[in-house]
């Protein structure tokens, strides 16, 4: 376990300035507060928060970082309270030490939830202080170092989550030798036999060659100090997991890979970039499609470099990295390079200046912190650390970094809320494209919108970044919403026409209390959905209606005669009118048999579900008849020349003969009607029972082809099947 001069020596190496009395007196606190803890190891328990803090010095971080290094199990797991620390050490290190503490007693249905909700406390912590994240990061990567200690279950999920958000969250925050190690340890834990089969190839591939490596190295070297460029020079292998990855993306094996080895230049001056890849191109042939300068655009993380790969020595393909020491530091330490960290200066508003990595992930957490639950929270937060990417342009120029795999959706959703929600078409480089179409590098795209769509909630499933679908969801929601509060406007205005009263939304609004209703939004939702009847409503805003009804009702059992409702309901030439499965109304058809235009129907309201349309004489609406309240006027309401089609079973008994199901579809085929489902049983030795459902334009349609079907020889009988 480290000694607490250790501890201060360690951070005197780069910070000659650093508070030794706050160290020493953090370092005190935590040892006294732990006690005798002990972890899974055996261990002492405050040897953890010490290795945590030495992550955080390689690092080179500032003096409170590490003071909060040491104290952060502290309040979580000792007596320790967060008065204390804030009074004992400042209001600085007491506020990272809680963005650091997990919620207690959470009272969520699962374990998912409550690590979603962990994980939202942890981000909007890291949106006032990106040390948090810094120091959780050096957390997780000391708990994946003693992983072993920890029961298989256990083992398996931390490292599923390590893998899943810390080591791609480490990756967006360009710290890459942290992710790699967070990724090598999951792998390892995860899949331990794939680890040690590529550790072994790794292993028998670095002894053959590694005469190949010191050549490379040096020629390279050479061939730069000739061209008047003083360069480092350095090759290793790739890591397992990363070669894991190539291998089930591109679904090869190992001996299939050809780019192991990986080299990195690193050059003084941006210029001596250039001119180092010119020397490396002019000595060796690059494989196309192979190169990227991020350079001159940076990832989102301030990763900068240059990227390419060519058939080198012995032609071995060999991967090179070229960039300068400054861009080097960032590619090592990403967000903890910075020198704001060095100096000790807390300024995150000049921090999310110089750092386009944090200005990013403020944007992401202001959107994930809009999600309405703990585990969208996660889910989209695992959709938004996608490592590679794809840059795109609008047509006026502005970059646009996506994840790899994205499509137009996912661009215009990037562009703006508004763009996406709209968008009906796209134009990729001056065509226009599918909006599923997967986006490449430089890809110009246009958003081809149309004011008052809503986006399809099929989009969500096809999207890959996690405000597109955060948004989708939203908008589908809202626009389920919308449905359902407008067929309970026109429920209740003819509930309100058939007792005579007038209706508005204003006398609705008085009535909020009485229908424990926030809004009458509100209410008319909750009538559209069947959660609340409309003469519940009428009650409300009439106290004296009930009075009115029982006159009415008396000697009639206190509801509607059978059949009443039917009547009203097919006949009522005021009925809401509907046009079949659109978005004017949240509305289904009778599911043993559906209706057709020209059918007599009347409307059901289910909790949920909306309205499902029957015809008049289906005997499925006898279990309604003691439910009034759930009968709904409706018509037919089609355009002319509609080919909208429509639900429909029909049920027949066939001769059992060869041929006979060929003949009976080919009549439906000949008069135009599409078959959903077939089902057959054999009723006796000659006889066939057919079950047929299909979809048709409307009621004079279906019966030609019943007409049809009946004149057939191999045809016994056809009747319809109304429910």
């Amino acid at each position: 376990m480290m000694r607490q001069y250790e501890l201060v020596e360690r951070v005197k190496r780069y910070n000659p300035s650093a508070d030794e009395a706050l160290l020493n007196r953090a370092y005190v606190y935590a040892m006294m507060a732990h006690g005798n803890q002990k972890r899974a190891s055996g261990d002492l328990f405050f040897g953890h928060p010490l290795e945590v803090a030495a992550i955080l010095t390689d690092l080179k971080l500032d003096d409170a970082t590490i003071a909060a290094a040491v104290l952060h199990d502290t309040v979580e797991d000792t007596q320790a309270t967060l008065e204390e620390i804030n009074k004992t050490f400042g209001p600085q290190i007491g506020a990272l030490v809680d963005g650091l503490t997990k919620i207690k007693r959470l009272d969520l249905v699962s374990k998912r939830a409550a690590q979603g909700e962990n994980f939202r406390k942890l981000l909007l912590a890291v949106a006032d202080d990106v040390r948090v994240l810094l120091v959780k990061l050096a957390d997780r990567l000391h708990n994946m170092r003693t992983l072993q200690f920890m029961p298989p279950e256990k083992r398996k999920r931390i490292a599923e989550e390590t893998l899943d958000i810390y080591a791609p969250l480490a990756g967006r925050m360009g710290i890459q030798e942290m992710r790699e190690e967070l990724e090598e340890l999951s792998f390892q834990n995860l899949d331990p036999e794939a680890y040690e089969a590529i550790r072994r190839h790794l292993h028998e591939l670095s002894a053959k060659n590694e005469k190949l490596v010191d050549e490379i190295e040096k020629t390279l070297t050479t061939k730069l100090r000739a061209q008047g460029i003083e360069a480092t020079v350095t090759g290793r292998q790739k890591r397992p997991y990363s070669i894991w990855r190539k291998m089930e993306r591109k679904s090869v094996s190992f001996e299939q890979l050809s780019d192991i080895f990986a080299f990195r230049i690193i050059v003084n001056t941006i210029d001596e970039c250039y001119r180092a890849l010119g020397v490396v191109h002019t000595s060796w042939p690059m494989v196309p499609g192979r190169y990227k300068d991020y350079i001159s655009t940076p990832k989102q993380n301030d990763y900068r470099s240059i990227h390419t790969t060519v058939i080198g020595p012995g032609s071995q393909r060999v991967e090179l990295q070229i960039r300068t020491v400054d861009m080097d530091e960032v590619a090592e330490y990403g967000i903890a390079a910075h020198a704001l960290y060095k100096e000790g200066v807390n300024d995150n508003s000049r921090l999310a200046m110089e750092s386009r990595a944090y200005q990013w992930l403020r944007r992401t957490i202001d959107l994930l912190a809009e999600g309405d639950n703990p585990e969208e929270f996660l889910e989209h937060t695992k959709l938004e650390l996608f490592h590679d990417q794809v840059f795109c342009f609008t047509p006026k120029g502005r970059l646009i970094a996506l994840p790899r795999g994205a499509t137009p959706i996912d661009f215009a959703y990037a562009v703006h809320t508004d763009v996406g929600n709209t968008a009906v078409g796209c134009k990729i480089n001056g065509r226009m494209s599918p909006l599923l179409t997967e986006l490449q590098n430089g890809d110009e795209v246009e958003i081809v919108r149309a004011e008052g769509q809503t986006p399809p909630a099929a989009w969500e499933s096809l999207v890959v970044t996690g405000k597109a679908r955060a948004s989708i969801r939203r908008a589908t929601r809202a626009a389920v919403r919308r449905q359902y509060t407008g067929l309970g406007h026109q429920i209740l205005e003819r509930a309100f026409e058939r007792a005579g009263r007038p209706f508005s939304d204003e006398k609705l609004k008085g009535a909020l209390p009485r229908l424990a209703r926030v809004s009458v939004e509100d209410v008319l939702a909750a009538v559209g959905r069947g959660e609340m009847f409309s003469g519940d409503v009428v009650r409300a805003v009439y106290p004296d209606y009930l009075e009115e009804r029982r006159g009415v009702s008396d000697g009639k059992g206190g509801g509607q005669p059978d059949g009443a409702g039917k009547k009203a309901a097919s006949e009522h030439p005021g009925g809401i009118p509907i046009r079949g499965l659109n978005k004017d109304m949240p509305i289904r058809f009778a599911p043993e048999g559906g209706a057709v235009p020209g059918d007599r129907i009347v409307g059901i309201l289910t909790p949920g579900q909306g309205v499902t349309i029957y015809p008049i004489q289906s005997p499925s609406l006898a279990a309604f008849d003691n439910e009034p309240d759930r009968w709904i006027d409706v018509r037919w309401d089609l355009e002319s020349g509609s080919t909208q089609r429509f639900p429909a079973r029909i049920k027949l008994q066939s001769i059992n003969e060869p041929g006979s199901l060929a003949q009976i579809t080919q009549v439906i085929a000949d008069h135009d009607g599409n078959i959903d489902n077939v089902s057959m049983k054999r009723r006796t030795q000659d006889f066939t029972d057919m079950t047929i459902d299909l979809t048709v334009w409307d009621l004079k349609h279906l019966n030609a082809i019943i007409a049809e079907l009946r004149a057939k020889r191999v045809v016994s009988r056809v009747d319809r099947i109304t429910g």
